[in-house]
């Protein structure tokens, strides 16, 4: 296959995310680079992907551990791999899918981080109101908190999509899918304080329905809610290793402890599989585990001295 028609394939393949799948750019982006790196591994070994087999897959896949890529991201490279094969053969370019029966590595079990009330409030305490942007972390931190949103919506959040004075918020989240959420009246206390910075500030021209705002009046970025909380947490002595989506996960846990339904919890989180929000049950059942064998009679060590 000529470099011409391989171009001319993901340029369509592109098309199909933003169109067919309704992709955001960047996880349009994250599976033009897993595809990116089939093309490479396929020109290298003198293959064509429209004439690839299952075991040229598999052997793709092995390479990948070769070079060092761990199995999380494997399963994602190996997913994106699925995706275009897919792809290909609803396009008509071929008859078969070789990656039907691509098998993914084995992985253990990982539960995401989560943070207590407790320590959430230790985060927003740590933060010096005296600087210009204390206040303005102050909301970002309750806001991901309270509501559970993704760093990519809050970043994205209008003004014209909060409802204060009824208590919820309009989110635009994966896939342009909007959804309403509830927002606690101690977010609202913190975004109307905000609010007052806010209002002082020169606010570029495209910028004004942003709810959070850079130094010099610009949409914030996922990069620089990272640095923050990271820096944050030190700040704070929170030696756990946290970031935005921690946040997120700690809103859904802490639903579930207080009673939630596990279908309320996959709607405020936008979650478009419930499968995706079960994780949050195996968080419960490791810290009731934990409190088992904590002060379970038969499982508390003697006092022998």
């Amino acid at each position: 296959m000529s470099k011409k028609t391989e171009a001319n394939i993901v340029k369509r393949y592109k098309r199909f995310l933003k169109l067919e799948r309704n992709f955001s750019q960047n996880t349009i982006d994250a599976y033009l680079n897993d595809i990116e790196k089939l093309l490479i591994y396929s020109a290298d070994n003198g293959l064509d992907i429209l004439t690839l087999k299952l075991d040229d897959l598999q052997h793709f896949a092995a390479s990948l551990h070769d070079i060092g890529i761990g199995a999380v991201s494997q399963c994602r490279v190996l997913c994106g791999v699925r995706s275009f094969f897919r792809f290909l053969q609803l396009d008509g370019f071929r008859i078969d899918d070789p990656s039907e029966l691509l098998e993914s590595p084995q992985m253990g079990e990982h539960l995401p981080e989560v943070l207590s009330t407790e320590e959430v409030d230790m985060l927003e305490n740590s933060i010096d109101l005296s600087k210009w942007e204390g206040q303005r972390n102050r909301a970002i931190i309750e806001v991901l908190f309270s509501c559970g949103l993704r760093v990519s919506e809050l970043v994205s959040l209008k003004l014209s999509g909060l409802y204060l004075d009824e208590q919820f918020i309009r989110v635009m989240g994966k896939g342009s899918k909007e959804r309403l959420i509830p927002i606690s009246e101690k977010a609202i206390k913190e975004l109307q304080l905000w609010f007052i910075d806010r209002n002082l500030m020169k606010i570029k021209p495209g910028s004004r329905d942003f709810v959070f705002l850079n130094r010099r009046g610009g949409q914030l970025t996922r990069t620089m809610i990272l640095i923050m909380i990271k820096r944050q947490a030190i700040e704070a002595g929170i030696t756990k290793t946290i970031s935005p989506h921690t946040l997120r996960h700690s809103f859904a846990t802490a639903l579930l402890k207080g009673g939630a339904d596990l279908r309320v919890i996959q709607s405020l989180l936008g979650h478009e599989n419930i499968s995706t929000t079960e994780i949050y049950t195996h968080l419960d059942e490791t810290e009731i585990r934990e409190e088992v064998l904590r002060h379970h009679p038969r499982n508390m060590k003697k006092d022998l001295s």
